[in-house]
């Protein structure tokens, strides 16, 4: 053990924060989890706890491993890794099955463990790596948009075109936050401006598809168009059924919340272990506790912004703004749904909702951001030393 201790390296405080966002996920999932056991009549409390134990063990021993793998080794293991990742994704929305009566269009069930696995979350943290080394080949290189459509956005497309039919939510996340970053790599405007173009034409295009043979893709236009006109109009949908009960939960805890395991709403919320648990933490811990959880999360954007900052290199800039960004916009998106400030996504609270893929997935992403932050670590003494400002806009930095 105190040899593992002494191999850890990297940013200190993304590895402090991650170890505490995992340490307080227990109650919250310990108490949600009596919805699944006494409503939905899915094992017992203690079996959802040691499987979320074993989920962040797991997650801690990839992000131990991934951190102590050389930051420019990923940009061969993403060429490597994208043919796969299309591969997967293929299946997955070939299957046109169902696992405990979801939509299987986004799962695959791993053999043997019996876990599911989302694979549209791997695609994600592999497509922004690789994102990130294409704009490092280009650097300081006249750009052609003619020349970047094969080696850049096919891929971009391939990747969003499979993920869209099941998962709109990730797949409309995933393509703003390759939009920043080509933004920050330095890649043009005009140029950006035109995929946003073919981006909404790509859609419109697919939802009218979609309406004209409704089978081909499990009705989920139809579901996308529910959750929007709920919001918008509050219509009584499944959606705002959900975002009622998650308000009376935020309602009830008041300020101080009503104390560890002792909400009322997880057992009429269906998703309360996962989507809507923000709604379910706020409930028991109040406010404050609401509060302090998005100070954890935007502690942790300061550091990734800090790490990005003091690298060196122009992939290691990049890569970190890629994969660790988008942690804390799904935590933001998580919270947002959970108070009405945007219609249902499906989008999880990262390192704090049940679900092994999620974690698993950011984990990875914390693993590289942490591989990235053992050299930013020299980088930032001397910055500080300098007297620089470590939150000098990334954009003029690439």
């Amino acid at each position: 053990m105190l040899r593992f201790f002494r191999n850890i390296s990297g940013d200190k405080a993304i590895w402090g924060v991650v170890a505490l966002l995992a340490l307080f996920s227990f109650l919250p999932v310990y108490s949600a989890s009596s919805n699944l056991v006494y409503v939905v009549g899915n094992g017992t409390t203690i079996g959802h706890l040691i499987k979320h134990a074993l989920l962040l063990i797991l997650g801690f021993g990839i992000i131990y491993g991934i951190h102590s793998v050389p930051t420019h080794f990923f940009k061969g293991l993403s060429i490597i890794a994208m043919p796969v990742v299309l591969i997967l994704l293929v299946y997955t929305l070939a299957q046109g099955a169902t696992i405990d009566g979801a939509n299987a269009s986004r799962w695959i069930r791993l053999p043997f463990v019996g876990f599911t696995f989302q694979t549209s979350n791997l695609a994600a943290v592999v497509l922004m790596i690789y994102v990130a080394r294409y704009l490092t080949k280009i650097k300081d290189k006249t750009i052609r948009f003619s020349e970047s459509i094969l080696p850049l956005w096919l891929p971009v497309f391939l990747i969003l075109i499979l993920i869209l039919p099941a998962n709109f939510s990730t797949a409309a996340i995933l393509f703003f936050m390759v939009l920043v970053l080509c933004f920050l790599g330095g890649y043009p405007i005009k140029y950006l401006l035109g995929i946003v173009g073919s981006g909404i034409l790509a859609l419109t295009l697919f939802i009218l598809v979609a309406k004209a043979a409704p089978d081909l893709f499990s009705n989920r236009v139809d579901t996308w168009e529910n959750r929007i006109t709920s919001f918008l109009n509050g219509e009584d949908t499944e959606a705002d059924y959900q975002i009622e009960k998650a308000k009376i939960a935020i309602a009830t805890g008041g300020l101080v919340g009503n104390g560890a395991g002792k909400s009322v709403m997880k057992n009429f919320l269906p998703q309360s272990s996962s989507d809507f648990i923000y709604a379910i933490i706020i409930e028991e811990y109040g406010l404050l506790g609401g509060f302090v959880l998005m100070f954890f999360y935007l502690l942790l954007l300061f550091r990734i912004v800090v790490v990005a900052n003091g690298n060196e290199t122009v992939f290691g800039k990049l890569v970190v703004v890629g994969v660790g960004i988008p942690i804390v916009f799904q935590a933001l998106i998580n919270m947002a749904v959970a108070v009405e400030l945007f219609p249902v996504t499906g989008q999880t609270l990262p390192l704090i909702s049940s679900g092994g893929t999620s974690t698993w997935m950011t984990c990875l992403a914390i693993g590289v951001v942490l591989s990235a932050s053992r050299k930013a670590n020299k980088a930032e003494d001397k910055t500080m030393l300098d007297g620089e400002n470590p939150l000098e806009i990334l954009s003029g930095q690439l």
